[in-house]
């Protein structure tokens, strides 16, 4: 069984940074700068609108209640408030399709969902999220060398495509 998109959003928005000692327990395997600080990010923050620039979700980092409060990259439908939770299970910055300058693409795997109060459930059957089409959003390449720097923020502003995907259904599936 396959996957098919079902929903498109196109966002805008800031990745945002944390000057910290590297490495620390937000990314404690990275490869540290001989300065041993680097910009970690430490949330995303976004807006997602659909063909007509209609906004259609928000996109942040969250607690997962599915994973015991695993902070997870979070979009939340502005409608019926229906949420996922989902993990990145694969990246590429390869240039012939990456822009200098950009975030990796990304697959994220759904490991979480909750309906919105009212039962509507728009992102629940998502299985996996597509990021694609990225600009922008790289982390700042100076300003987080010395010990004097650690807790500085930087916004980066950036854009990027959502695909948002769902379990195709079956043959077996038509034939009920």
């Amino acid at each position: 069984m396959g996957h098919t998109a079902f929903l498109k959003g196109f966002a805008g928005g800031t990745q945002n940074y944390i000057c910290l000692p590297c490495p620390n327990p937000i990314t404690p395997t990275a490869t540290c700068p001989t300065s041993g600080y680097a910009f970690t990010l430490f949330t995303p923050q976004a807006t997602l609108f659909d063909d007509d620039d209609k906004q259609i979700m928000t996109h942040f980092l969250s607690p997962n209640p599915d994973e015991g409060g695993t902070l997870r990259a979070t979009w939340e439908h502005s409608k019926d408030t229906g949420t996922v939770w989902a993990r990145a299970i694969a990246s590429s910055s390869d240039p012939a399709f990456v822009a200098p300058g950009a975030i990796p693409w990304l697959r994220l795997e759904v490991v979480g969902g909750q309906e919105g109060p009212t039962g509507r459930d728009k992102l629940t059957e998502t299985t996996f999220i597509q990021r694609v089409n990225t600009a922008g959003g790289v982390a700042p390449a100076t300003g987080c060398t010395l010990s004097t720097d650690v807790g500085k923020r930087a916004f980066v502003p950036y854009t990027t495509d959502y695909y948002f995907y769902k379990a195709a259904e079956s043959d077996d599936d038509d034939k009920e």
